[in-house]
């Protein structure tokens, strides 16, 4: 993984700073992974904008991740690492011994011609996904389940890992990457390494013009908008927006909106920082 910083011959480049994609083997997508993308521009079925500041962007293709990792004790190798215009983590196209390709996420170190292994039993090394329970303590995972057979859901962007850090029973305590520590059950699948593409917080874009080409809108700030708009708005001259809120008025920077009675706090730990 690697950075590169480009030479100020135009405006847009002059702090503008790119991915290397060293670990990138491949730009072209295998075909019968592809699915079409729409895009909605922020509108609902009635042609109504009920999500502002998105619209435009450069026309996708989705690629079909296999979060399951429900194809177990079959040996797969790995045919090439490839960008995903979709995430920011890079994505990796596995074939099985029975011809049978797929795409998962990527992990850092993952080389082509690795072998890759999913199930019980399988060793514990990078790419492999396992049950928590065959998980050896302190080891670096990602792309965790929450619930067993519903797929990754967690630690699945671009240089994102959690920690198992303890066994008790039913339940694995994992530090998850925002550094919430929490508890999921052992026979959940999570997969053995840190996620690829680990410099993708170094990114510069440049210009605004990159961030159209993502398909974002510009954002108005709520202080330069009219008291009707926003709870921030309005004032003489630049009068400060007083708290920061949302446009419902929920307040922002520290305050919790997480219900007191979820169900699902019983298996927090300990909550991430603020």
């Amino acid at each position: 993984m690697s950075v590169r910083k480009l030479k100020p011959i135009t405006p847009g480049q002059r702090f503008k700073v790119v991915n290397g994609f060293d670990a990138i083997t491949t730009d072209k997508p295998e075909k019968s992974l592809l699915a079409p993308l729409k895009k909605s521009g922020g509108r609902n079925s009635r042609g109504k904008m009920t999500m502002r500041y998105k619209g435009g962007g450069h026309k996708r293709r989705y690629r079909v991740i296999d979060f399951k990792r429900d194809k177990q004790d079959v040996v797969a190798e790995v045919k090439s690492i490839q960008y995903d215009p979709n995430r920011s983590a890079f994505i990796a196209l596995v074939e099985y011994t029975d011809g049978e390709k797929r795409y998962i996420i990527a992990q850092n170190g993952m080389q082509v011609g690795q072998q890759l292994q999913a199930g019980p039993g399988s060793a514990p090394e990078i790419g492999n996904a396992l049950p928590l329970s065959d998980i050896p303590l302190g080891t670096i995972i990602s792309c965790i389940e929450l619930r067993p057979g519903q797929g990754a859901v967690m630690a699945r962007s671009a240089g994102t890992f959690a920690q198992l850090m303890a066994r008790d029973g039913k339940y694995a305590t994992i530090k998850l990457p925002s550094g919430e520590t929490r508890m999921i059950l052992v026979n959940c699948l999570a997969t053995v390494g840190a996620v690829s593409n680990s410099d993708h917080q170094l990114i510069v874009s440049g210009k605004a013009g990159r961030s159209r080409w993502l398909g974002r809108r510009p954002r108005t700030r709520p202080v330069a908008m009219n008291p009707v708009d926003h709870p921030m708005g309005g004032g003489e001259g630049r009068a400060s927006g007083g708290h920061p809120r949302s446009r419902n008025g929920v307040p922002a920077k520290g305050f919790r909106t997480r219900s007191r009675t979820k169900d699902s706090n019983r298996y927090i730990v300990e909550r991430r920082k603020k």
